[in-house]
């Protein structure tokens, strides 16, 4: 099992990013589903944890198959999802992903968020050694050249409602406000052969998906800045059920397309593999 703690710092306060965060998700989900691939929602419903208090349980399943990398298509089915269940106590959350098809698969994340710069080494009760901490800079450090957006460059961003930004080298060590996410990723691959190779695969794709996530949390403040709970809920629903019209529509056409090729290859392989027969005619 590899275990890494990523700490992700942004210019905003625990209390407004509860807001954001629930905002951001909805919002990324919409945005990445299409073509075969995206979050379906399953589940979406209060929930209360005997220690951490009132919260939102969530289930998910993700379909990504076009983004495994060629030597784990070779065991992984055409068509697949990863399951995800999601226990939001904000300002501490639980995430576990799972796959029917490899039982020795897992991941769990553990998130908490204060308001500091990434500064507390023990928030997870047990400190992690620090060669296993790495501080992910939203403002600097490099994403996916597909998933760059003008739009979304901090070092140009400046918002309107909180007159925050654009953010410069260095910001981490005085802008206020500063709040950090503190994200314990625990993984898991227990394959002999393949267990290194694929959970190194695993965290640079987590890595880039908390920089990209958290870039647009802040990026897009003010589109959220100021709703309400209850507001910020009304939009999750909504872009819920955008995202499973996209979801299913954009899958089964996959799935017929696939079915489609399949049946192209299995025809052409009868007529190529067909005995010609020839009928010669005596003439009298």
């Amino acid at each position: 099992m590899l275990v890494k703690e990523y700490r992700i710092c942004m210019p905003l306060t625990v209390d407004e990013y509860k807001i954001g965060q629930l905002y951001m998700i909805s919002k990324h989900s919409c945005e990445q589903s299409g073509s075969g691939e995206g979050v379906e929602v399953v589940r979406n419903e209060a929930d209360t944890h005997p220690q951490h208090g009132p919260g939102q349980v969530t289930e998910k399943r993700i379909y990504l198959s076009s983004k495994l990398p060629a030597w784990a298509k070779a065991f992984a089915p055409r068509f697949f999802y990863v399951t995800e269940k999601a226990w939001n106590f904000y300002p501490y959350t639980i995430t576990e992903y799972s796959l029917s098809f490899l039982p020795k698969f897992s991941v769990r994340i553990e998130t908490r968020f204060e308001n500091n710069n990434g500064s507390n080494d023990n928030i997870f009760g047990t400190p992690t050694p620090a060669e296993h901490v790495s501080f992910l800079d939203i403002l600097s450090d490099p994403i996916p050249e597909k998933h760059y957006k003008e739009s979304e460059d901090l070092s140009r961003w400046q918002s309107r409602k909180t007159q925050r930004g654009p953010l410069e080298e260095g910001w981490r060590e005085d802008h206020q406000p500063i709040m950090c996410s503190y994200k314990k990723v625990h993984c898991s691959f227990e394959v002999y052969g393949l267990q290194t190779k694929t959970e190194d695969f695993i965290h640079k794709n987590i890595r880039d998906i908390l920089l990209i996530g958290h870039r647009q949390a802040v990026a897009w403040v003010d589109e959220w800045h100021g709703l309400s709970l209850e507001e910020v809920r009304q939009y999750e629903k909504m872009m819920q059920q955008k995202t499973n019209i996209k979801v299913k529509q954009s899958t089964e056409a996959a799935m017929y397309s696939h079915r489609i090729q399949l049946t192209s290859s299995s025809n052409a392989l009868n007529t190529k593999c067909r005995p010609s027969i020839r009928f010669k005619i005596k003439q009298t």
